[in-house]
């Protein structure tokens, strides 16, 4: 096969070689004086600025850095963007409203200073804040930035942002907030519509890395300005298989439920900090890929107490949240509002597995109610009443009188049986109390203990007397007290409701009137209903000790249970007044005053 040569291999290529490159060196040599001769002289060159001072809103400061272009013959500077700065001369506010709130940004940190719901109102009458402004003051303030460092943590509530829109804004709107250094870069985007739901966006990149900062509600809610408000606070959180509720301490003992700075990793579908009424609830976009940063700091409860031990000891707990993703950019809504379960119930969450779509299909925010351990009854117990206020009558106080009175109505069998059972058994009381007079002395561990209860046991059979019979329904009522109780606990409908004297029928009547006719019409039941098996001295002492001990068990109670109480003692005064008319209760009464006659003969 032939072989082919390489060019270079040529004898005399090397010298022919060298010889070119030393004449193209003579040529660069001299026409780069040429150069310097004629070519014009080069404007002086820019200052590098270090330091932006641009007014409000302010543009990115580009530090310009010397790079040489090839252009022919002439050598030009170009900037690169290595060193960005974004930062606001002044501290400026911003306001964005809709039909339901008015939120006040500061560029100062990018968070918010206000938060102001039209249709709810404090106790002044004024549209409520939800930031609660006390304890933000000393634990930050909503939607600001939650890092690990304490340092940039500081640095991001510090620092003044440039926003990209300034005034006042009407939803739907967007609004987005960058502040950058030689460090630190931070964007945060905030999109509203015409719900109290807000789309919340966040990256923070510290030396060009991300850095895990979670959007915060650092500091309770601004409905809480006395203990029963700060009482309520709890941190919630709803997983795969249930939700999780925390107050800041429980139990007897009081123990500590929130730990301060904990961390807790999803997945969850919603977490946030919530109290009686009003709730601030994270929806993250990826549930698999979060985690929730719990907040328990304090507040004194009198800011003006001179004693400094007394004013560190005497506090009120104060819960907050932060959610994010912890490595990347958080992509999340927020719902800042009342705990109004018609609305909840129409905002959901974005599903475990999918991806963020138009429409989430993960669980609503309805479970963010919380009607406790009876909530089985509590829950359709509220809808009812909501039902019945919305179609039947104009008032919460009158709804609720007509629904004890549905409910007693309802249960007018079983109450009708207590009462049959209690004449019956005040029938019998003579012969019951002759049979414990012969097994006087007994010890309770003697053998014919058992034989007296057998006796009484065949009295009761014998005279058509059911042991249960003045208990059940008691038992069956009590589940309704207590479902009524926690619905007007969790019902913010019911917040500031007015009927007759009485302002609020979610909290206590501060006349104290109603907890007083409570006690009276307690009192006038248990004169007219008859009592058995009881010392005829001690009945006495019960008709007046059982009032007095229910009174103080109702005195600080929400207005609206009073009601019910009230609507239920008038109900059964008058049930046990026919009931004390009937044939069968005259021919007792008969009876037992002629035994009553014999023995005085």
């Amino acid at each position: 096969m032939a072989e082919f040569k390489n060019p270079n291999q040529e004898p005399g290529a090397d010298k022919r070689l060298l010889l070119s490159f030393a004449v193209v060196a003579i040529i660069l040599f001299a026409s780069q004086s040429l150069l310097q001769k004629y070519q014009p002289k080069p404007q002086p060159k820019p200052q590098e600025q270090t330091q932006p001072a641009p007014a409000t809103p302010s543009k990115a400061v580009v530090l310009p850095t010397p790079q040489p272009v090839a252009g022919g013959r002439k050598t030009t500077l170009a900037p690169i963007p290595a060193a960005v700065i974004k930062q606001a001369s002044s501290e400026a506010d911003l306001v964005i409203e809709n039909d339901l709130y008015r939120i006040t940004f500061t560029n100062r940190g990018a968070q918010v200073k206000r938060w102001l719901l039209k249709k709810h109102f404090d106790d002044q009458g004024k549209p409520l804040d939800m930031v609660n402004q006390r304890a933000a003051a000393q634990h930050g303030y909503p939607l600001s930035l939650f890092t690990y460092d304490a340092g940039l943590r500081d640095k991001l509530k510090a620092a003044l942002y440039v926003a990209s829109a300034s005034g006042e804004l009407k939803a739907p709107a967007s609004i987005t907030f960058e502040f950058a250094d030689a460090e630190t870069t931070v964007r945060k985007t905030f999109s509203f519509d015409h719900s109290y739901v807000v789309k919340v966006e966040t990256s923070v990149k510290q030396a060009g890395s991300e850095v895990a900062a979670y959007p915060a509600w650092p500091a309770g809610i601004g409905d809480q300005v006395a203990g029963p408000g700060f009482a309520g606070s709890r941190i919630d959180w709803h997983t795969e298989e249930k939700v999780e509720r925390k107050s800041a301490s429980s139990g007897m003992l009081f123990k500590e439920w929130i730990s301060n700075g904990n961390t807790i990793n999803g997945p969850f579908f919603w977490a946030g900090t919530l109290d009686q009424y009003f709730a601030a609830i994270f929806m993250p976009d990826h549930p698999t890929s979060t985690a929730l940063v719990q907040f328990h700091n304090t507040i004194p409860r009198d800011p003006d107490e001179k004693d400094e031990a007394k004013k560190k000891k005497d506090v009120f707990n104060v819960l907050g949240a932060a959610v994010g993703n912890p490595i990347g950019p958080t992509s999340m809504r927020l719902y800042a509002g009342p705990k109004t379960l018609e609305i909840l119930q129409t905002v959901q969450s974005y599903t475990m597995n999918a991806a963020p779509t138009s429409a989430p299909m993960g669980p609503d925010l309805a479970t963010a109610v919380d009607f406790g351990t009876f909530g089985i009854i509590a829950k359709p117990l509220f809808l009812w009443l909501k039902w019945t206020y919305e179609h039947w009558v104009a008032t919460w106080g009158w709804a609720i009188v007509l629904l004890t009175l549905i409910i007693n109505l309802a249960l007018f069998p079983l109450r009708f049986t207590s009462m049959k059972s209690a004449l019956k058994m005040q029938k019998i009381q003579p012969e019951v109390a002759e049979i414990s007079r012969r097994y006087q002395g007994l010890k309770l561990t003697d053998p014919r203990q058992a034989e007296k209860q057998k006796e009484i046991q065949e009295l009761q059979k014998r005279e058509g007397v059911n042991q249960l019979g003045g208990c059940l329904p008691m038992l069956v009522q009590m589940p309704f007290l207590f479902a009524f109780y926690s619905m007007l606990g969790a019902a913010v409908e019911l917040r500031h409701a007015p009927w007759l004297w009485l302002k609020d029928l979610s909290a206590a009547d501060p006349t104290r009137v109603l907890p007083v006719v409570i006690i009276i019409t307690m009192f006038i039941m248990q004169k007219i209903t008859p009592v058995s098996g009881v010392d005829p001295q001690q009945a006495r002492m019960m008709q007046y000790m059982m009032p007095a001990m229910f009174g103080l068990f109702i005195w600080a109670l929400p207005s609206g249970l009073g009601v019910y109480i009230l609507t239920g003692n008038v109900i059964g005064y008058f049930l046990q007044l026919a009931m004390n008319n009937t044939k069968s209760a005259k021919e007792i009464r008969a009876h037992l005053d002629k035994r009553t006659a014999k023995k005085k003969k």
